[in-house]
């Protein structure tokens, strides 16, 4: 009975880590992914950690309350970690978001079927085109692989280390701005350029109506760098996986 109790308490705090970690996680957070398929991934996973970690808790030594206690725990820990995980990933919707405010396409809003809410197409499409070369490279693999070093470095039914995991998110928000304006970067430069042209063109021809060609020249010109921009959107893929291992407090 003592046997059973402990796979369950073990099972238990590893599902809860595990669930925490990927309910952050945007790739999982979408609306597109039915709910059953989500809590049968995260039941596979749960099944897959426990089996492999050891409880250091015995079951006749917990309370009820101090069970309670230790999830609230592995779910600081699943949060704290997936938190930073998803900072790093939110930085292309941060690049597409600049880049929509200089081509002007920010009031042209659409449907967004990840997260059910009205977002901006250029957003939908880098976040899509990102997530897709993400699996592509094994992304879900590195994710695997950092829930199994975050029970390597914090045990099951450890005391969280809240400066730490703070300390990481602090790192992960400046590192989204970051990677963000880098990624955004030279689409605000031929933008920028765009505008210093038309100024020019105000000054020469006075007449002409500089505000209305302003935003055909500005939506095309930002279409043309997004096209040729995509192609190097792999080269970020690489930069999330190194900003995965300088942040994550493992």
């Amino acid at each position: 009975m003592d046997f059973l109790s402990g796979i369950l308490l073990g099972f238990t705090l590893v599902l809860t880590r595990v669930g925490a970690f990927f309910s952050v996680f945007p790739l999982f957070g979408w609306k597109v992914i039915p709910m059953r398929l989500k809590v049968a991934m995260i039941l596979v996973a749960g099944i897959f950690f426990s089996s492999q970690v050891e409880c250091p808790v015995r079951p006749q030594d917990v309370f009820g309350l101090q069970s309670i206690l230790m999830m609230i725990n592995e779910a600081i820990y699943g949060l704290g970690l997936g938190l930073v995980c998803a900072l790093l990933f939110l930085a292309v919707q941060v690049s597409a978001r600049i880049v929509e405010q200089e081509m002007g396409l920010s009031m042209a809003n659409v449907f967004d079927p990840f997260s059910g809410d009205q977002a901006e197409s250029l957003s939908v499409l880098s976040e899509t085109v990102f997530a897709l070369l993400f699996l592509s490279v094994g992304g879900h693999h590195v994710l695997l692989r950092l829930v199994q070093q975050s029970f390597v470095r914090y045990p099951v039914g450890s005391i969280p280390d809240i400066g730490r995991l703070t300390q990481g998110l602090i790192e992960a928000s400046n590192a989204m701005l970051l990677l963000g304006l880098q990624m955004a970067g030279p689409i605000v430069a031929v933008s920028m350029l765009t505008l210093v042209i038309l100024a020019i063109m105000s000054k020469i021809a006075p007449e002409a109506n500089v505000l209305f060609l302003s935003f055909p020249l500005r939506i095309g010109m930002g279409m043309i760098m997004v096209g040729i921009f995509f192609p190097f959107l792999r080269y970020f893929v690489s930069a999330y996986m190194t900003w995965l291992d300088k942040l994550l407090p493992l």
